[in-house]
């Protein structure tokens, strides 16, 4: 089929992919206050469960003395019977980096509750962890091959002990052993038994096994189709997985149900940032703006109402749209594809004023975005991602506005399609969890967020002049090529920048 026709028949067959919350990227990292002290932290969830997180913090306010964490349901009576704190230790000799390990017994959403204490006095910070158990772990190999053999070990000791004791067990002192065949029938029904019992085991452990293969993770579905009247119409389906899990408990999130990123494949030149509407339950429609014909990648956001936020993933080859004008908080952005630059080769950059490497994109309006990058980029390192935005003269805008209540958004796209990350200036969870985590927090529209979702309890708009600048606390989970789509705001005007990275696997 030539791509003419792929891109009639488009209208009518859509593909749908699954996939987790934050797309292959699931650490959490995130920025918050603890009362006076600024805190950077990263938290990576166990692959299975139950199973142990792995915590840093990194004190950004000097004067701490101690750090304790303490793994909280989000919701429900556990939540208000939380368990003993962990005090975290201090692994180097710097004294503003802190690690730690939490159990985390159960899936679902959960919080680390941080108390700090320092000169400053005591304050408390939450951040929520969505967990799940993403794999079942097999045996190693070395291990599997000891326990046989030890086991082995053991069916012929106890074969042996019971064929002693059916011979010998009753004859008196000195009596020579008999030769009959009272032993060796003792060790053949002893043998057939434990065979029997090796197999039922094994048989219990597979079922068992099963069972807790049912407790994977299991996304939800979702399948897009092109109606009449370019209306995209998203159904989503529960392939089963918690049994409170429901598709009529979703919350907004920055005051929309479902944010959804649509991203041409595989150049990745087009993004559109859109927010579809509930038309039924588990089923969201949105007329299309004007698009351009090709493939695309469908990332959808949301978010429950105990704060577990998923990600949803499906492909559409859509025909050239002609659609609606943008309105609201939708947005889009063009960049040139991908595949231009060089793969094992930073992108082209520039010398930020303080010595730092930077990236600039020129916008359509003559605007300029600029990040100032980090002077190596590794897999798995925290990293604070800066984004400036400048106007045709340079300078800073006089009419910095806020994106959905924060200073900026960014979605980390690898560029194989295996990591997918919305995140915000708080860092990478879900805000309405963060402030269901956080209900007494003051979001300082300098620190990144402020207050559109009055819904949300702290929300609130500063007075002052916005910066210019954001900042995402962030890490790539992977060594390979990115593609970085930012979005900040002046006056009513919503840029999308795109930058490129290329992520280096540290050398060993």
């Amino acid at each position: 089929m030539n791509r003419r026709s792929r891109t009639i028949v488009a209208a009518f067959l859509l593909c749908a992919l699954t996939a987790s919350a934050h797309v292959g990227s699931p650490d959490v990292y995130a920025d918050g206050q603890a009362g006076p002290y600024r805190l950077s932290v990263v938290v990576r969830p166990p692959l299975v469960i139950p199973g142990v997180a792995e915590i840093e913090v990194r004190a950004q306010t000097p004067g701490i003395d101690r750090i304790s964490a303490t793994p909280v349901p989000m919701v429900g009576e556990a939540a208000k019977h939380p368990p003993m704190p962990d005090t975290m230790a201090r692994p180097s000799a710097d004294p503003q980096y802190f690690t730690g390990s939490l159990w985390i017994m159960a899936p679902g959403s959960w919080q680390i509750r941080f108390a700090v204490n320092g000169v400053q006095g005591p304050g408390t910070l939450s951040i929520p962890l969505p967990a799940a158990a993403l794999a079942t772990r097999k045996m190693q190999p070395a291990l599997g091959a000891l326990l046989a053999v030890l086991g082995f070990l053991l069916v012929l000791g106890m074969v042996g002990i019971v064929g002693a004791a059916a011979r010998e067990a009753q004859l008196p002192p000195g009596q020579p052993r008999p030769e009959g065949r009272r032993g060796y029938v003792a060790m053949t029904v002893t043998f057939a038994v434990l065979i029997a019992v090796i197999l039922l085991g094994n048989r219990w452990w597979k079922s068992d096994a099963a069972g807790y293969s049912m407790n994977v993770y299991k996304p939800l579905q979702m399948a897009p189709t092109l109606k009449p009247g370019n209306i995209l119409d998203l159904s989503l389906r529960d392939p089963g997985w918690l049994p409170q899990r429901q598709l009529d408990d979703l919350v907004p999130d920055h005051n929309h149900l479902m944010h959804l990123y649509l991203i041409r494949w595989p150049a990745m030149d087009i993004v559109f940032h859109l927010h579809p509407e509930p038309v039924a339950t588990g089923d969201f429609q949105l007329a299309l703006p004007s698009m351009p014909a090709g493939d695309y990648h469908l990332y959808a956001d949301v978010v429950h109402a105990n704060g577990f936020p998923e990600t949803l993933e499906a492909t559409v080859l859509l025909p050239p749209i002609s659609g609606r004008p943008l309105t609201g908080d939708d947005a889009e952005g063009t960049a040139s594809p991908v595949a231009q630059i060089q793969p094992g080769s930073q992108p082209a950059s520039t010398t930020h004023r303080n010595g730092s490497p930077e990236q600039r994109f020129r916008l359509p309006d003559g605007y300029t975005m600029v990040w100032e990058m980090p002077a190596t980029l590794t897999p798995r390192t925290p990293e604070s991602f800066r984004f400036d935005l400048l106007d045709p003269a340079g300078r800073p805008p006089s009419d910095m506005s806020l994106y959905m209540g924060m200073l900026g958004h960014a979605a980390f796209v690898k560029t194989d399609g295996a990591v997918f990350a919305h995140i915000h200036p708080t860092g990478t969870m879900a805000m309405t969890a963060f402030m269901m985590a956080n209900p007494q927090a003051s979001m300082n529209p300098a620190a990144g967020a402020s207050g559109d979702m009055a819904d949300m309890p702290g929300m609130r708009m500063g007075s002052g002049a916005l910066p210019n600048s954001v900042s995402f606390p962030y890490g790539f989970p992977t060594a390979g090529r990115y593609r970085i789509f930012v979005q900040m705001k002046h006056g009513t005007t919503v840029e999308t920048a795109a930058f490129d990275a290329d992520v280096c696997s540290p050398a060993k």
